[in-house]
């Protein structure tokens, strides 16, 4: 079933759910932004949560769209398309574990501010999981038909090694990435990003997911996490802090240009290998 645009129903349906995620969460930082700038750790614990909470719930709906038809080709184009969005609407935002260990590294922020955005994007992932499951409960649209049946969707797909060694992989690929684009011009910045992941979603979405983001691995497979603790702590969240870690130290022995134009990095210019 087609709308009039062409859109495969299910993906319509998931795409008007997502977009009042977009708006809403938009919503709540500017009213935030407004209410509660004297208040900096509120702020930016608010702030967080609800930057982290629109890409978890929307990436939990695209979770379900991953076999609509042209496989993958729907799929990767909306991995895109969002992280394009996500990437333009959540300005100033990590929405990563890993990315607050970065100022927290440096001295850019103190351990008690990376600390409530650490927890702030935790708590972000459990309410986006459990407001999703709540609205597939309601089974309003196709995709949701059954979803909740699913368990744990054993996303990797490889052996514990390998899973570990490719979200660290993917880790420090996307790190330094993300570094080397700092110079480039905001407006085209977000599509390289963009670019980036969706490429290696395509390279390891069907090893391990692709995920290098622990607080969203977190709302994706929570009954993963519960079943396997071990196992998916150390693939989807040490893999991803040891890539991090890696970036933060390396690039002064392997790739000195990293640290031109970062501010947070200058401090550390001088550092020994």
């Amino acid at each position: 079933i087609r709308h009039r645009n062409g859109l495969p129903r299910e993906v319509a349906d998931s795409l008007l759910l997502m977009s009042g995620v977009v708006v809403t969460v938009g919503l709540c930082r500017r009213l935030a932004r407004r209410r509660l700038r004297s208040r900096p750790h509120l702020f930016a614990f608010l702030v967080e949560i609800f930057s982290t909470f629109q890409i978890c719930a929307c990436t939990n709906e695209l979770s379900l769209l991953g076999n609509v038809e042209p496989k993958p080709h729907t799929a990767l184009t909306l991995t895109y398309g969002f992280t394009v969005l996500h990437g333009l609407t959540l300005a100033g935002s990590t929405c990563n574990p890993c990315g607050a260990l970065q100022p927290m590294w440096g001295g850019g922020t103190s351990l008690r501010m990376g600390g409530l955005k650490i927890a702030a994007q935790f708590v972000a992932a459990v309410l986006a999981r459990v407001f999703m499951h709540f609205i597939w409960s309601l089974e309003m649209a196709e995709p949701h038909f059954g979803a909740l049946s699913q368990g744990c969707s054993s996303p990797m797909q490889t052996t514990e090694v390998q899973a570990f060694c490719i979200e660290l992989l993917f880790s420090v690929v996307f790190q330094l990435a993300v570094l080397r684009a700092e110079s480039v011009n905001p407006k085209y910045r977000v599509h390289l990003i963009a670019l980036l992941i969706t490429m290696l979603v395509y390279a390891g979405g069907n090893l391990t997911g692709a995920i290098f983001n622990p607080a969203l691995a977190f709302s994706l497979h929570a009954d993963c996490f519960y079943d396997k603790f071990l196992s998916y702590s150390l693939v989807y969240w040490i893999a991803p802090s040891l890539g991090k870690f890696l970036i933060l130290y390396f690039p002064f022995c392997v790739f000195p240009p990293v640290t031109i134009g970062h501010s947070l990095f200058w401090q550390f210019k001088n550092k020994k290998c």
